[in-house]
């Protein structure tokens, strides 16, 4: 697979598609998005002269004003290809195009371009909050007066103008993380991305940090690419690409990725799990997969609730007891373990 450059207007059309898969004039062209991609690989070295793909064949297409949830364990690939998608690393082979430039052919034009938000704070909290706005500002080359009126745009966007000279050390987490989301939106980047924006905080910070987020995509119309393990806020995005071991697995909005699992999966707690699994093993429609494990008795029909009672009285029938019963519609993580095998929680090894 050879690299791509390209200039700094686009290409009039986009690479073709795989013969196996869509109509390459149903998928979006890559001047139609914030960041496209197409069989972006970075591969690092190994001994003897192997190498490891931490990304493998990688095909984006987030469109603008999107906001994008990038879904994985630690180790999937996600903070590798935010590296990339920000001309912060080179790819091994494939072509990326993020805010109209090529990483290849432009990554200068490509970092003024974009925002970073980092998983580890970069602030200096010995210096204070405006300062601290005021240092990224000059280094973006913004004149003295764009660095006065966007200082004050962005702090009270993050709710901070009353702490602008206090001494970062002094926030909370939550006040920090708005803190560096500000400080990325001083060069008024078309495209920001977010690496675990709300990795460390507590509940209520990360659904202050999300409220902040939702603004600045209404109100802006910004493209958010987030990077995440939490399922919650993958649910708050407009499409969702699940990547697991540097290859992705889906893509699609929540509430698609979730229907095309379909069934419910319904679990019940009995006084025998092992028997019971046995019982209702023959009791299900064919070809259905019952487990027992710690959760209880589960498996996945359609129109669960419709099963329990059934399978309660089959279950009575044997003389086998049921505490407790529950059917429930497909979630992230059941959409996550459909591709990957495993649940979001069980984070492979590899590089991240």
């Amino acid at each position: 697979m050879q690299l791509h450059a390209g200039d700094d207007d686009l290409a009039t059309t986009a690479p073709p598609a795989p013969a196996a898969g869509p109509d390459p004039a149903d998928r979006p062209r890559a001047e139609d998005c914030a960041v496209f991609t197409r069989g972006l690989v970075k591969t690092y070295p190994g001994p003897g002269g192997t190498g490891t793909d931490a990304v493998s064949g990688l095909d984006l297409d987030v469109l603008r004003g999107e906001t994008f949830a990038f879904l994985g364990p630690n180790g999937a690939g996600k903070s590798t290809t935010i590296s990339l998608l920000c001309a912060l690393a080179r790819p091994t082979s494939g072509r990326a195009v993020v805010a109209g430039a090529d990483v290849l052919a432009r990554p200068d034009l490509v970092r003024r371009r974009v925002g970073m938000l980092f998983q580890h704070s970069a602030l200096d909290p010995d210096l204070t909050v405006e300062q601290n706005l005021r240092v990224h500002a000059r280094l973006y080359g913004l004149r003295r007066r764009e660095v006065r009126e966007r200082t004050a745009e962005v702090l009270a966007l993050a709710e901070l103008s009353d702490r602008r000279r206090s001494p970062v050390r002094t926030l909370s987490g939550g006040m920090r993380r708005r803190l560096e989301i500000a400080r990325q939106l001083l060069h008024s980047p078309s495209v920001l991305f977010l690496d675990e924006p709300t990795t460390g905080l507590d509940p209520h910070a990360r659904a202050h940090i999300w409220e902040h987020l939702r603004v600045l995509s209404d109100r802006d119309g910004s493209t958010l690419f987030v990077t995440t393990h939490y399922l919650d806020e993958a649910e708050h995005c407009d499409r969702i690409a699940i990547i697991d071991h540097g290859r992705l697995v889906a893509q699609g909005t929540p509430h698609g990725l979730k229907a095309e699992i379909g069934d419910d999966r319904v679990v019940l707690r009995t006084g025998d799990d092992a028997r019971a699994a046995g019982i209702v093993r023959k009791a299900a429609p064919p070809g259905r997969t019952v487990t027992a494990d710690a959760d209880g008795v589960w498996l996945r029909v359609p129109d669960g609730s419709g099963w329990i009672p059934r399978l309660c009285a089959v279950l009575g029938e044997h003389g086998v007891a049921v505490h407790a019963a529950s059917a429930t519609p497909p979630s992230l993580d059941d959409v996550f373990f459909h591709h990957t095998g495993r649940s979001i929680d069980a984070a492979p090894g590899g590089t991240r």
